[in-house]
């Protein structure tokens, strides 16, 4: 019996959290370092769904319990979710995770704290900002086991990084520190281990008291720019523009820096 698989085991699970305009999802399955159950994957979309509906949450942050990040997928759950049709169920709930968190018209940052492995790293690319500390160990085992990973995620990092680290990363199957990977381009930006959470939660605060509707409008854009050319909606990027320029929120940016003062958004 494995330490996971003890009667007095917490559950894998995965929590949402929210304060102060702050969402916080915390990946929790700490005998096995975080790694993602499938029951764990599928929690993804309906967290993003109460946080795309709650119009108080100005970012989501995305987290390992236990001082760590996610440590890829749970090998135990292979047997079934990696051969025929459990293999396309288990894709298609990755697919809808990571998606989910892409998608969500809300800045989303990764916070990774040691290990950040296949399929944890799917969860940190779909973030739109990656902050690391520096213990942290980022990488792609799938040479390692045999699988092949999917091409969606090959795609992403290509866009990200360029080829030739693509394919470092998934020809070795060896982790990456925390500076290798900022000097790649994998995550923004690196801090030390004991300052970690202060300076990730000023970066998130401040985020959070920035225009929601600005910050739509660039995600949308930015999306749209890197889409494939028949997925393209410029009318759809053309009108989150035009909506900052009708906003509430608009008028009080210009207001507040007339008056020298901090301003104060509400998101229309």
């Amino acid at each position: 019996m494995t330490s996971s698989d003890a009667p007095d085991a917490p559950p894998a699970m995965v929590d949402l959290d929210i304060a102060d305009g702050v969402a916080t999802m915390t990946f929790r399955h700490e005998a096995r370092r975080n790694a993602m159950t499938m029951d764990m994957w599928l929690a993804v979309p309906e967290h993003c769904a109460t946080v795309a509906a709650d119009p108080a949450v100005r970012v989501l942050v995305l987290q390992g319990a236990g001082g760590t990040f996610v440590a890829g997928a749970d090998i135990s759950q292979f047997g079934d979710n990696r051969q025929g049709g459990g293999a396309v169920r288990y894709d298609e709930a990755v697919f809808a995770a990571t998606t989910a968190i892409a998608t969500l018209e809300r800045p989303t940052v990764a916070a990774i704290r040691r290990f950040c492995i296949g399929g944890g790293l799917a969860l940190a690319l779909a973030a739109d900002v990656r902050y690391a500390a520096d213990d942290a160990r980022l990488g792609l085992p799938p040479a390692r086991l045999g699988i092949g990973y999917d091409a969606g995620g090959i795609g992403e990092l290509v866009d990200l990084v360029g080829p030739a680290v693509t394919k470092e990363l998934v020809y070795t199957a060896d982790p990456v520190d925390a500076g290798t990977a900022l000097g790649w381009g994998l995550v923004n930006r690196v801090f030390a281990t004991d300052e970690f959470d202060e300076r990730v939660g000023e970066l998130v605060a401040t985020m959070a008291a920035r225009a929601p509707l600005s910050q739509r409008a660039a995600k949308l854009a930015v999306a749209d720019h890197l889409a494939a050319p028949d997925a393209k909606d410029p009318d759809r990027v053309a009108g989150a523009i035009a909506d900052c320029f009708r906003s509430a929120d608009y008028a009080e940016g210009v207001a507040a820096f007339m008056e020298k003062r901090t301003p104060t958004f509400n998101g229309s």
